[in-house]
């Protein structure tokens, strides 16, 4: 599929640069929308510096944030009221999960560092009967309808980095000054794998180059 003029990439990538905005934490209000008005625990895998973590924690009785980055677990505190319901521990996603079982598991950005079949068993394996598993992933453009998506998405990003910034160029937020690595599965071997694990599992192409996932165990 053709690509974007090269001189129109380095354009856009300045301009985005000038104007970042948060893609993770776009869908932080969709993954509120998967789940339950009330629960009890919530955990969070790659929780970062805690936004969504702090969200959840409108709705949950305790939520345990983990993430492998000491630094930004650190942050992840030092952001949180010590009245909040939310927690922070610098864990590994498939051994060190605190125990549950959870009512709600969330994952953004996260699972394309891990063994994707493995974690999706580690997370199954945490979650209560009836409990909900959400993922925000990213995945590799490789066929026309992720690439038109991929492309949908190049103007609509511009756009809204400029009103989210109201026009004014800015630093990254707090939330986006780790990096993540590109992924490296497509969708479709995403979702073959994850049907294999979760069966029933719904998932779905998103723009800003992401797909997501929801199950609820039976």
């Amino acid at each position: 599929m053709t690509s974007l003029p090269h001189h129109l990439v380095q354009a856009l990538d300045r301009f985005n640069a000038a104007h970042p905005w948060d893609h993770n934490a776009h869908y932080h209000r969709w993954i509120l929308r998967q789940l339950p008005r009330r629960f009890g625990s919530a955990l969070d895998v790659g929780s970062g510096t805690g936004d969504l973590a702090r969200l959840l924690a409108t709705r949950a009785a305790e939520v345990h944030g983990v993430d492998a980055d000491p630094a930004i677990t650190a942050q992840a505190r030092a952001l949180t009221a010590t009245s909040a319901a939310a927690s922070f521990t610098v864990a590994d996603a498939l051994t060190d999960l605190p125990a549950g079982p959870h009512d709600v598991i969330t994952c953004v950005a996260t699972l394309h560092h891990l063994p994707f079949s493995e974690a999706l068993e580690t997370f199954r394996g945490h979650l209560a009967p009836g409990g909900t598993l959400v993922v925000v992933g990213l995945f590799r453009p490789r066929t026309a309808t992720d690439h038109l998506l991929g492309a949908a998405a190049v103007l609509s990003n511009a756009a809204i980095g400029w009103l989210k910034n109201r026009g004014r160029a800015t630093a990254p937020p707090t939330s986006m000054t780790a990096r993540t690595r590109p992924a490296d599965m497509p969708f479709a071997a995403i979702a073959e794998a994850a049907r294999t694990v979760l069966p029933g599992a719904r998932l779905r192409r998103r723009l800003f180059w992401r797909y997501t996932l929801t199950w609820r165990r039976p």
